[in-house]
């Protein structure tokens, strides 16, 4: 059993995608999810109406403007590895749902657009990967477009990223003539994806990669290869465990060049699910007892049964179907009769699953972000993280009849991540926070279509919150009266301070020295009362 267990764990590889918006991240997970049979055919980003159920960008605002709004979670196996690919926003304007899904992953890939280099999404989101150790592996995507200097690429990597470069594959041309991938180590070849070995070749001036290249390219491509043997560093997988250093592969997903590089590096280079630290102690993936953690809710992903959905990363035992588990907020059983595993919006019961998985656990409101499930232990896992919100707005209703809706509508969105909802301590109306802009769009359109609500929003008097809290339970509450004005709840009943400027806030944090201002806060977990 215990090996069994083992074996099942070393077989999955759950990672995430991450770029800048337009990298090419929504055309990699197609073609990606092509190499596990999880569709037969893999549309452009602005793909047809018969298509729509492929792919991972599922919401009408997703398809209207290209890009990724929430982050999808797809399962599929390839080459006897299961892999678990969380398809994360790259807009910044949903940065909070992006940054709590990195806490679910073991691995990322980072796509690169080869014409622009590291761009100031992707900067960003890799420091989040460095915060918690996250290995990454490099896709240098576009290739097939005009480009930069490969070698520039690799030193800006180094340079903005302080992180080390290994490139693996080195692209046979650029533009109009690239035709293929020269993998490094091995001198081997692949001149397309659908080729599921790569071709042995005598070097870089053999035959077969000469009559792929232009014949004015092909002394400088063998020059381009030899110095990248020289001069840049071998790969070495503790390195890359460690955070130290990246492997590179060239490519263009659009034209199946590359991909198949990509898909085998994480099955052979990937780490395995890792341990998960908990309030108490760390949890092995492979102990035998079921431990999981919710890192996002997602509802009306089918707007017919009016669904909920939490998404769970399972970080040790066995989940089964059926089987009872402990919602360790509340103390509570809960039982796990239809768990789910997703691709986009089509979904498979889960009849079992094991360490590195993301199930979808249906339930009416009972679970949150951050909740944790065992099968009886009393464990907390931390770390999921929830940002003060940049933009506060009040929201409009135009038919005062439907006020008992919207409260509700409001409570399920800010219990799913979508918005924030603070709850004013002088009973003025209920306040949403959002990251970007972009989030009010989502939840106007969302309140409209899935509750016939269609609202807008006020702006509020206020533009900056922060959750207060110290050490001297009486000097908070003092400090809550004295601000009864400026006093709001936020979903877990924790109080929150609303600043109209940054002056005002800096102002409080100077009288108020025992008070701890905070723009950032794990997802706490409390004993229901």
């Amino acid at each position: 059993m215990a090996d069994d267990l083992k074996q099942a764990v070393a077989r999955r590889r759950t990672f995430a995608i991450i770029s800048h918006p337009d990298a090419g991240k929504t055309t990699l997970t197609e073609k990606l999810l092509l190499f596990g049979g999880a569709i037969q055919l893999a549309g452009e980003v602005k793909a047809k109406k018969d298509r729509m159920n492929t792919r991972s960008d599922w919401m009408k605002i997703e398809r209207e403007r290209g890009i990724s709004v929430v982050t999808s979670v797809m399962t599929f196996e390839y080459d006897d590895h299961v892999f678990n690919l969380l398809d994360t926003p790259g807009h910044e304007d949903f940065a909070d749902d992006t940054y709590r899904t990195l806490t679910a992953v073991d691995s990322a890939i980072m796509v690169i657009d080869a014409a622009k280099g590291i761009e100031p999404r992707t900067l960003k989101l890799f420091e989040v990967c460095r915060l918690r150790n996250i290995p990454i592996i490099t896709f240098v995507n576009k290739m097939d477009r005009e480009t930069r200097d490969p070698f520039e690429i690799l030193d800006e990597i180094e340079d903005k990223l302080a992180l080390d470069t290994a490139p693996v594959t080195w692209p046979v041309g650029r533009g109009k003539t690239f035709a293929g991938t020269y993998h490094l180590a091995d001198n081997a070849m692949r001149t397309t994806d659908a080729q599921e070995h790569r071709e042995i070749v005598e070097g870089p001036r053999s035959a077969k990669v000469a009559g792929l290249l232009p014949a004015n390219e092909r002394d400088a491509f063998t020059e381009e290869l030899e110095l990248a043997r020289e001069a840049c560093r071998p790969f070495n997988r503790q390195s890359f465990l460690e955070g130290h250093l990246t492997p590179v592969y060239f490519g263009s997903a659009l034209r199946n060049f590359g991909v198949r590089d990509l898909i085998e590096a994480l099955g052979e280079h990937a780490p395995q699910p890792r341990d998960q630290e908990a309030d108490s102690r760390t949890v092995s993936s492979t102990e035998r007892g079921m431990t999981g953690f919710v890192f996002k809710i997602q509802a009306n992903m089918d707007p017919n049964h009016r669904d909920r959905i939490a998404f769970m990363r399972v970080c040790s035992g066995t989940l089964k179907r059926g089987m009872k588990a402990k919602l360790t907020r509340t103390g509570k059983a809960l039982s796990l009769s239809a768990p789910q595993f997703f691709f986009a919006r089509s979904r498979i019961t889960a009849d079992e699953a094991f360490a590195g998985d993301v199930v979808g656990i249906p339930n009416h409101g009972t679970l949150r972000i951050g909740d944790t499930l065992t099968d009886g232990e009393e464990l907390l896992f931390r770390g999921v993280p929830n940002f003060a919100p940049e933009i506060l707005r009040r929201v409009r209703l135009g038919d005062a009849m439907k006020a008992k809706k919207l409260k509700e509508a409001l409570q399920q969105m800010a219990e799913e991540g979508v918005v924030q909802l603070f709850t004013p301590e002088d009973g003025s109306p209920a306040i949403v926070g959002v990251v970007g802009a972009l989030q009010l769009d989502v939840l106007k359109q969302r309140l409209d279509v899935e509750y016939s609500l269609p609202v807008d929003f006020e702006v509020a008097r206020f533009s900056i919150c922060r959750w207060i809290s110290a050490d001297n339970e009486a000097e908070l509450q003092r400090f809550i009266n004295a601000h009864r004005a400026d006093m709001a709840r936020d979903l877990d009943d924790d109080p929150v301070f609303l600043a109209q400027h940054t002056f005002s806030l800096n102002y409080e944090a100077d009288r108020w020295k025992d008070i701890r201002f905070a723009d950032i806060k794990d997802y706490q977990q409390r004993k229901a009362a």
